[in-house]
């Protein structure tokens, strides 16, 4: 075949495969190969057992191929079969090797027909084959039949599609001779993958099945339905012969005798059939790997320097070598602590661009999830104020007091600190938590051994475990300093002073100071000339609409006695220069204890106050644990994170990068833990025979893409034909008949030789006028020119003798009737 260094490239192929399909590494490879598409019963197992001159698929009636079948055939002296699932079991009897594909398809599908994508992979070496490899798809199916789901139809188009849809498969698309070649769901699927044809390859069977009369001439000449690749046909053994047990030897005998005496195929017979079609696949396999070369090297290139490093140090690695050992378990734990470190403190050279992991998490808590859980322990208005009521009672007793308790305050603030321990007790877990979560994903990497990554996780944890107790024990004490010494000199505390204001502004006019016991104005802001002083008990503020050319924002007190409230005026109405401002006073004056009018909803369903300083009272309270409690919020959400942080991330880093080593070796059972897992072992294995057979694959592909040749891809079909118009003048022969091809020959010899040349102007002349009388515009003006250009330079004489012999091809050139005459 001219290409014998190319066919060493398809062992090789297989081998990779075998090596890679394992690992399940085949499928991101995408290896040359060939897929048998078609749909039931269309012949494709028929064809493959041609291919190897043996019986060894299963049949019956629906669907019998549920697995894809990957089929590598390989030329040897010996003949016998090899499963990838049972290496190294070699099957002789190819009826056993039927069995066992029966078998291996019943293991993944169960009997009720349905199907799987996981491939069986048998490689056949017989003296009988070329080298191929081939895939075997289910049939295409229309119906379910037994227990097959609803979408049996699209399952099996999946599979078909996970194939056909790769660059390197060719597709086989077999279809049989007696069905409408135009509704083949094969060549459909080919053409939907594959528009340009390039891949395609079309096999019609059955053609000794066809009804008499009818015959498959215009599809094997490429006529019907043109593919770039063409189609080969092949005629397979009947159901009879099948059960007679004829002997495939026979059947291709069979076969060629059928295409050698049949008057429609005959001219084709050198064409057609199995063994062709074998040789043509070879050809076509070992062309297209030559065509997918440099993406293919390139592929594994890739692949071969991503395993070089590991490959590397498994070549020399010798499990029971105690000073390896050592090494690797020293190695492993400075790497765990490296990892560790990046995973918290955000310096990993891999982000994770889908979850937040780590260090992101435990900042998350920091400062989202442990404020959202202080807030939610903020009590409710109504049974705060409720309690601050009942504590003043309580503290006066029979008596009636005269001032604000801070006995009261006391009560109510360590309260609400001694609320705190539930959900800083939770802070703590939820950062224990995301520590041992971190571990495990660093740990994680310690699965090659077993007994390392057990004792591994048992000692850190337990290390989490005692660095937690230690800082629950830090933080309750917090807590417990924070109720110890409740200190109302703080910076940010309002205190209880009524003298000092609350709130100081005004207009030019007066100067207003707002204190929790009055409300005064001056003259100026000196403070110097009091003007006023206004007690806040009974009084009450509402809103005032601003008037149309005003732009100050006004509102207005009154007294809910209906007493005047300054001088001769009911209410007193005050303006600010922004809304803003205005804001500010009437939540000044809402802690003060002055309330809207309309406004009571904080108050609904509680005991309605029926003294007016008992109210004043509970709202200063109020308003004081609200001022305290948020210098604790504040204290809290600052330590909780530094001590947590101190107490155990820091702790368990330290611990992870200076101790554990020393712990795993005071346990004494250092080689144990260095014992490989079975798992390990085999990817160590694997790794190296990938490693082999990827460098393998290169050399040879060195070798050969310098020193090989290929026949290049066919050209694009022109289906134009088909749509041809006839004119009027259809009654003529076209350019290309028999009477004008020899007025080429003659005008085209008259050139060369002297004594034609005298003829040769008659045979221009006539030839033009043939062109002309049939339609055709070939050579038009330049047998025109080439006819006046001899016409002065030839004799009249010979031009006269010529005439008649001119007039004789011109007639057989024009009218198909003459052709057999001058023939």
């Amino acid at each position: 075949m001219g290409n014998r260094g190319m066919e060493d490239l398809i062992p090789l192929v297989n081998q990779l495969q075998g090596a890679l399909g394992s690992v399940g590494q085949s499928c991101h490879l995408h290896l040359p190969q060939i897929a048998v598409v078609g749909g039931q019963s269309a012949g494709k197992s028929s064809v493959l057992e041609n291919f190897v001159g043996r019986d060894f698929l299963p049949r019956g009636s629906g669907i019998v191929t549920r697995r894809p079948l990957i089929l590598q055939l390989l030329n040897s002296d010996t003949e016998y079969g090899e499963f990838f699932h049972c290496k190294g079991k070699k099957f002789t009897d190819f009826d056993e090797i039927c069995k066992e594909i029966e078998a291996e398809t019943l293991r993944l599908t169960g009997s009720n027909k349905s199907i799987s994508p996981v491939p069986i992979t048998l490689q056949i070496h017989s003296p009988h084959v070329l080298n191929l490899t081939l895939v075997d798809l289910p049939g295409i199916t229309k119906v379910p039949v037994g227990d097959q789901p609803a979408d049996i139809e699209y399952q099996i188009r999946d599979i078909i599609m996970q194939y056909i849809c790769k660059e390197n498969c060719l597709i086989l698309a077999v279809t049989p001779a007696n069905s409408d070649l135009a509704n083949s769901d094969a060549l459909k699927l080919a053409k939907d993958v594959d528009p340009q044809g390039q891949r395609t390859i079309g096999v019609i069977t059955k053609l000794d099945l066809m009804d008499q009369g009818t015959n498959a001439r215009e599809i094997l000449e490429n006529r019907l339905l043109p593919l770039r690749r063409g189609y080969i046909g092949v005629v397979n053994r009947s159901q009879k012969d099948i059960d007679g047990k004829k002997d495939i030897k026979a059947a291709l005998e069979s076969e060629r005798k059928f295409f050698l005496s049949h008057p429609a195929y005959k001219h084709l017979a050198e064409k057609m059939g199995t063994p062709y079609l074998q040789r043509i696949l070879n050809q076509q396999l070992t062309n297209h790997i030559r065509d997918t070369l440099p993406s293919f090297r390139s592929h594994l290139q890739s692949l071969l320097l991503s395993l070089h490093k590991e490959a590397e140090e498994y070549k020399h690695f010798s499990p029971d070598d105690p000073a390896r050992r050592t090494k690797t378990l020293l190695q492993l734990v400075q790497r765990l602590a490296v990892d560790f470190e990046k995973l918290i403190e955000g310096s990993g050279d891999r982000v994770d661009t889908v979850t937040l992991s780590g260090g992101a998490r435990i900042n998350k808590i920091f400062h989202e999830r442990f404020p959202s859980e202080l807030a939610k322990i903020e009590s409710d208005e109504g049974k705060l104020r409720q309690e601050i009521n009942y504590a003043i009672r309580n503290i006066h007793g029979v008596r009636t007091g005269l001032f604000t308790p801070d006995m009261a305050f006391e009560a109510i603030v360590k309260k609400q600190i001694s609320s705190l321990k539930e959900p800083c007790i939770k802070f703590i877990d939820m950062v224990s938590q995301e520590l041992c979560s971190t571990v495990y994903q660093c740990i994680s990497k310690l699965s090659s051994f077993p007994g390392l990554r057990d004792e591994t996780e048992r000692i850190v944890v337990t290390e989490i475990r005692e660095q937690e107790s230690k800082c629950r024990d830090q933080v309750l004490m917090l807590i417990d300093i924070q109720l110890a010494y409740i200190n109302t000199k703080h910076e940010d505390f309002i205190g209880f002073t009524n003298n000092i204001g609350i709130m100081k502004g005004g207009a030019k006019e007066f100067w207003f100071i707002l204190s929790t016991e009055s409300l005064s104005w001056f003259r100026d802001e000196e403070e110097k000339e009091k003007k006023y002083m206004l007690p806040l008990d009974n009084l009450k503020l509402r809103d005032v609409e601003k008037g149309f050319m005003s732009s100050k924002f006004v509102f207005a007190i009154f007294n809910t006695e209906s007493r005047n409230v300054y001088k001769d005026y009911r209410c007193l109405e005050l303006a600010c220069n922004s809304q803003e401002e205005l804001d500010s006073w009437k939540a000044s004056l809402l802690r003060a204890g002055v309330y809207p009018e309309k406004v009571n909803g904080f108050r609904n369903g509680l005991e309605k106050f029926t003294n007016p300083q008992l109210e004043r009272q509970v709202e200063t309270i109020r308003n004081l644990v609200d001022s305290y409690m948020s210098i604790i919020y504040k204290t809290m959400r600052d330590l909780m994170p530094k001590t947590v942080m101190h107490l155990m991330i820091n702790s368990v880093k330290e611990f992870i990068s200076s101790e554990l080593l020393a712990q795993l070796y005071a346990l004494g059972e250092c080689t144990s833990l260095m014992d490989e897992s079975p798992e390990q072992r085999q990817h160590r294995e694997e790794v190296l025979r990938k490693h082999v057979a990827l460098k393998e694959a290169l050399a040879v592909i060195g070798e050969v893409s310098s020193s090989t040749c290929t026949t290049p891809l066919p050209p694009p079909v022109d289906s134009s034909w088909i749509k041809q118009d006839f004119s009027s003048c259809s009654f003529l022969l076209k350019p290309e008949t028999t009477g004008q091809a020899l007025c080429q020959v003659f005008i085209f010899a008259s050139v060369f030789h002297p004594l034609l040349f005298p003829f040769s102007p008659s045979m221009h002349l006539f030839y033009y006028l043939s062109e002309f009388l049939s339609c055709s515009s070939h050579y038009f003006l330049f047998s025109l020119y080439a006819f006046v250009l001899h016409f002065f330079f030839t004799c009249l004489l010979f031009a006269g003798s010529s005439l008649v012999f001119g007039c004789v091809l011109f007639l057989s050139a024009s009218f198909p009737l003459f052709s057999p005459m001058v023939l």
